[in-house]
């Protein structure tokens, strides 16, 4: 299954026993939250090309917990899902080159980095062999104090979006896209079009769609000189379209799965290339 044959949409699983289906017996939270995230995958499949796996959800219970993430991992890997490993990992040296290497060993593609302590927190999961999204420009609200300030002659997200690009200068594929990404609100449009300058060629991760505010506007302008270059991921939006709905829940979920994706794709598919 090819990125480029589908809407640039990312379907986030953040599995909570919360917001289940009625259907699943959550006696077993463990147990619970596996069986929801498969029938999520068997939702999606064929409609988006990504899912992006919150890694918290699933290591809050332990060892069991982070066992049944790794099968899901490898059920979205099985099913040709490209897989983003939603840790937001951050630490140096040594530290760093064991969460590379434990990241790498569940089978996900990519993985969500801080990058706070600069590239050596970065190169380890490159070296690794994964591709990854560094957080510069959050949806959250209270990111705003650290990262919008003035620095030199941009915004402290400026600065990190910058040692991004730079980075992923040397390693872009065929498609001109870098291995080397950026996580940038999509309730933030115009910070989205400031950082664009500094990092052409890395594919932008915008969380924030639907559920927090965000919408076309901080799609278009995170759009890059090809018209392209973004991910679009939605969460709650997609995997709970199930609440207060009759009939299946899974039919829930595709139906919400694939009104997102016609909405972005529509948004990427009048730009022009």
């Amino acid at each position: 299954m090819r990125l480029e044959r589908q809407a640039p949409i990312c379907v986030g699983l953040d599995p909570t026993t919360s917001r289940l289906p009625d259907s699943i017996d959550g006696t077993d939270e463990v147990a619970a939250i596996e069986q929801f995230s498969r029938g999520v995958l068997d939702s999606v499949v064929g409609i988006t090309p990504c899912v992006k796996i919150q890694a918290a959800c699933f290591e809050r219970y332990g060892s069991r917990g982070v066992a049944a993430m790794e099968r899901v991992i490898t059920a979205a890997v099985e099913s040709e899902l490209i897989v983003i490993l939603d840790a937001k990992r951050g630490d140096i040296g040594i530290s760093a080159t064991h969460y590379a290497a434990g990241a790498a060993a569940t089978g996900a593609h990519w993985i969500t980095l801080n990058g706070y302590l600069g590239e050596d927190g970065v190169l380890p999961f490159l070296d690794a062999g994964l591709g990854v999204f560094v957080l510069v420009r959050t949806s959250n609200p209270s990111g705003d104090e650290i990262q919008s300030p003035r620095c030199g002659d941009g915004t402290v997200a400026g600065l990190v979006g910058t040692m991004v690009g730079r980075l992923g200068e040397p390693r872009r594929g065929p498609s001109g896209l870098s291995s080397v990404g950026a996580v940038v609100g999509a309730t933030k449009p115009e910070a989205a079009a400031e950082l664009r300058t500094v990092m052409p060629d890395a594919p932008f991760l915008l969380p924030g769609y639907g559920a927090q505010g965000g919408g076309i506007d901080g799609v278009r302008a995170a759009l890059d000189r090809r018209g392209g270059g973004v991910l679009v991921t939605a969460s709650r939006s997609i995997i709970h379209a199930f609440v207060g709905q009759p009939g299946d829940w899974r039919q829930c979920v595709k139906n919400a799965a694939a009104a997102f994706a016609q909405e972005i794709g529509g948004v990427v598919a009048d730009q022009d290339h």
